[in-house]
Formats: structure tokens, sequence, C-alpha cells
């Protein structure tokens, strides 16, 4: 595999770094992403049998805070709720807006790496073809075959900067879906919150029910 990069020149080691990053930031997205990481449906039922049989206290509330993003949000709203509707669903957003910065952590360095690694194989195959036609005017074109393996060594680093930005731009496309779904699954249990704590809904332990 070195042999076969090696003709690519110096533009290849810029491409091979971010084909390392872009793997390490997909397993790291993968590992940070899930759902029993991010929105885990026991936390929500242990919160809703908390606050149906009147337990939560402020070690709870701490307790939420830690656990998961998720619980986060939900505490920062049940720790405003006395202050009334509008209050809470502000220190809601507010925290909302801190975990979905977090969730989409990396996200742009992904992008970023889709983008510039086809230019990057571009401007290897660029000063390749340039030495090919610096070789071809000192040689002429009587050797065939040395012009071909030239064109071919120039090509390399286009081929390797595509292979890293096909992947990468499909999987910052999936992240940033990921979030989206996650992003809405947490704003429906937000409101369901407001409307428990607000006495719109009744609850049950498997969740709020209108």
């Amino acid at each position: 595999m070195f042999e076969m990069l090696k003709p690519g020149g110096i533009i290849m080691i810029p491409i091979l770094l971010c084909s390392i990053l872009a793997l390490a930031i997909i397993i790291e997205r993968f590992w940070t992403l899930r759902i029993g990481r991010v929105a885990p449906p026991n936390v929500l039922q242990e919160l809703w049998g908390w606050i149906k049989n009147k337990e939560l206290n402020s070690r709870k509330l701490k307790a939420l805070k830690e656990s998961t993003p998720l619980g986060r949000i939900m505490a920062a709203g049940l720790a405003n709720a006395k202050h009334g509707r509008e209050i809470m669903k502000e220190s809601i957003e507010e925290e909302a807006s801190h975990v979905v910065h977090e969730m989409e952590r990396f996200l742009t360095a992904l992008g970023t790496i889709a983008a510039i690694t086809p230019l990057l194989g571009l401007l290897g195959t660029v000063i390749g073809m340039i030495e090919v036609f610096a070789q071809l005017q000192l040689e002429g074109a009587g050797n065939a075959a040395s012009l071909a393996g030239g064109i071919s060594k120039a090509l390399i680093t286009t081929a390797t900067g595509l292979t890293v930005a096909i992947p990468a731009l499909i999987f910052h496309r999936y992240f940033m879906r990921r979030v989206d779904e996650l992003v809405v699954s947490m704003e429906q249990e937000a409101v369901k919150l407001v409307e428990v704590v607000h006495g719109d809904r009744e609850i049950d332990t498997d969740g709020a029910k209108k």
C-alpha cells in the first residue's frame, strides 16, 4: 500500500492525515451519539416516577443533571419550574442549545475534510502533470510508457483524495441527520415536562400521557 501511495508525493501527507482524523471523528461520534447515551428511556421513566410520587429533590435533580444530555435539559427546566412556564421553557432552550452544540462537535471538521481532500488530490495531480510535461519537454514524446506511467502516478492523489472524501461526506450527512433526530426527540420530552409540571398533562410511570 505504501509503495502504491508513495508516487503521489508530499501532497499525500495531508491527505493521509485527513483520513486518520476523519476516521477518529467517525468512531468518536458513533460512540457519543448513541441513543443510550444521549436520551435513554430508563432515565425518563425514572424521572416521571419521581414527579408522580413527588419524590423529586435537590439530590435527585443533581443526579439527573449529571446523567445524560437529556437529563441536563430536563434538570435545567425543573430547577426553574417555580418561576413560571416561560422561564422554565427559556431555561430548557438555553441548556438545549449547549447540548446540541456538543452533539455537533467535530462535525464541522468532518465536513471540512470531505470538502478539502478532493482539492488536495487535484492539487497533487496538477503538480504531477506539470512534472510530466516538464519531462516531456526535455525528453520528447518518444517514450510513451514513461509518459503513461507519469500520468498514472499524477492521478494517484486525486483517487486517494476522493477515497477519503466520499466516506467523510456520507458520515457527515449521517451524523447531522442523527443529531436532528435526537434534537426532535429531546424537544418532545421537554414539551411533555413543561406541560406535566404546570398541570396540563397527566403522567404514569411509563411516561407522560395526554
